[in-house]
């Protein structure tokens, strides 16, 4: 007599919906205590979830920091979606909006709580780098190319430095002097260091936005 073979059983579907939820939080427990004080159920709570849910997702610390972190490359640097004020200083300064300032200030916080991780597996390093500094950098790039295709800063200037000079010192300021990057920090970068490097004084500068 010939029996049939028993139905398989089929898991149910893991659901991703609140993953975006959980990483939020991940970030937000991160940035205000670091990684070495942070664990899954502090990260649970705060995003309302369940911890057999958070565990599920992401067996270990590292990987949901991981995760989170490779999240926030969220900044777009195509030319067609940024400022255009036809002068350098007025494009970076377009970009200083209250919400860009706060986001910003918040990886810089992430990346302070990363500190001992990047110390244990400096591995991650580059990961952390493209979604923290880099994403800035892309713009600042772009904004810099602008400003030599018109004609408003030398051709020789050296784009890849200049473009890191302000994400640096902003990353320096958080890390280890543990002050706010606020607009009057970054517009002193700008009026003081970034503009004098290619050769526009600040005075110049206005008088050009006028």
């Amino acid at each position: 007599m010939e029996t049939s073979a028993p139905a398989t059983r089929l898991g149910r579907k893991r659901d991703h919906t609140r993953d975006p939820e959980i990483l939020d939080a991940a970030l937000d427990v991160l940035a205000e205590v670091g990684y070495d004080r942070m664990t899954m159920d502090m990260v649970a709570a705060r995003a309302k979830a369940g911890k057999a849910t958070v565990y599920r997702r992401w067996p270990s610390k590292a990987d949901l920091v991981i995760e989170a972190v490779a999240c926030m490359k969220k900044a777009d640097a195509d030319p067609a979606k940024l400022p255009d004020t036809g002068t350098l200083r007025g494009d970076l300064i377009a970009m200083m909006k209250p919400h860009t300032i706060v986001d910003a200030e918040k990886k810089l916080q992430v990346m302070a709580g990363l500190v001992s991780m990047l110390a244990q597996s400096p591995e991650f390093t580059d990961a952390v780098n493209e979604a923290i500094v880099e994403p800035r950098a892309s713009i600042n790039r772009v904004f810099l190319r602008r400003a030599v295709d018109r004609g408003e800063i030398p051709a020789d200037v050296d784009i890849d430095q200049l473009a890191l000079l302000a994400p640096s010192m902003a990353a320096y300021r958080t890390l280890v002097l543990r002050k706010p990057v606020d607009r009057a920090f970054l517009m002193g970068v700008l009026d003081d260091i970034l503009l004098p490097a290619v050769g526009i004084r600040k005075g110049d500068a206005v008088s050009a936005q006028a």
